[in-house]
């Protein structure tokens, strides 16, 4: 805040830490997260849930999940940056955790989560290979954030894919209800899709929005440092956004914004910018030669609908 927040009003510090914290310094990931979510979302007051340990050697989502159900007051935004193969865990543990999201979406509870910075993925068994989708990112009932490039990446110019903007389609849950238009009409529309056999066409696909994921300063211990990427830097961004336009909702008498998905979707992607140029990573095969899902028009999975335009945005979320 010191070196790029001295022209904007903007919180001094954390509002509140909950969980439990080690006895280290924050790394660059808590920096970029904190510094991005506090700056986007000027003067909101921002919490930070800390959640140590593992889930079956993965992230503990299900333990700060069970911490957000015994709270009763809570900031309505929340963002994560982290996420795991959807194949690397448990069918028990991912359903589990799935029904937690629910209950917070039926709370009213905003949840945004990074698409992760693979594309679309690679698994390779027996020789062949399929795409690999992320949980939670692929979770219907979280709100997900892929990331997108500036054309020129030393101007402020137009936007394009980020080839590590993770997208795709989900393995385990079904294409929910309020994504079925926007989905079915990518997978009739693309000119450029992979070979069916590489990915659920049937599954939740994912993301649903974007934000620029490339270039980033990120100060770490009074260190600046350049050039940080990832949608854990897109996701920061798009949650201090809604959190700007939840104040305004606030202010006129209205709820925050609560599940996210299928507003933007009946909506389709009003007060976005949509990205319709370049592809994602994958496999490094011949029959893929490396490229997942390409954008395009309206929906895709690789940027959702687009990346945030705030007044546009705010016009459109502002009223129930």
């Amino acid at each position: 805040m010191h070196l790029f927040g001295g022209n904007f009003a903007h919180q001094a510090s954390v509002a509140q830490v909950v969980g439990q914290q080690g006895r280290g310094r924050a790394g660059i990931e808590a920096s970029l997260d904190v510094e991005y979510l506090m700056s986007a979302g000027a003067n909101i007051s921002t919490w930070v849930y800390s959640n140590p340990g593992r889930h079956e050697s993965q992230e503990p989502f299900l333990q700060w999940l069970l911490l957000l159900s015994n709270e009763s007051a809570l900031p309505p935004v929340h963002t994560a940056s982290y996420g795991d193969d959807e194949d690397s865990l448990s069918s028990a543990y991912i359903q589990r955790v799935n029904t937690e999201f629910m209950k917070a979406a039926a709370r009213g509870l905003t949840l945004l989560f990074a698409s992760g910075d693979s594309g679309a993925g690679c698994w390779s068994t027996s020789g062949r290979h399929q795409f690999r989708p992320s949980f939670p990112a692929s979770s219907p009932y979280v709100t997900t954030v892929g990331g997108t490039s500036f054309k020129n990446p030393f101007r402020v110019t137009s936007e394009v894919v980020d080839y590590i903007s993770g997208g795709g389609f989900s393995n385990v849950f079904p294409r929910p209800s309020y994504q079925e238009e926007a989905v079915a009409k990518f997978l009739s529309s693309s000119p450029q899709l992979p070979p069916s056999s590489y990915f659920n066409a049937s599954g939740r696909a994912y993301p649903d929005v974007a934000a620029l994921s490339d270039g980033y300063w990120v100060v770490s211990n009074r260190v600046p440092i350049p050039w940080v990427s990832g949608t854990s830097a897109s996701t920061p961004v798009f949650g201090g956004i809604l959190s700007l336009i939840n104040e305004h909702r606030i202010l006129n008498g209205r709820p925050p914004l609560g599940f996210l998905n299928p507003r933007l979707y009946q909506q389709h992607g009003a007060g976005l910018f949509d990205v319709t140029r370049g592809c994602h990573e994958s496999c490094l095969n011949e029959e893929v030669q490396g490229q997942g899902f390409c954008s395009g028009p309206g929906w895709d999975p690789v940027t959702g609908w687009g990346t945030p335009n705030f007044p546009a945005l705010l016009k459109t979320l502002i009223n129930p």
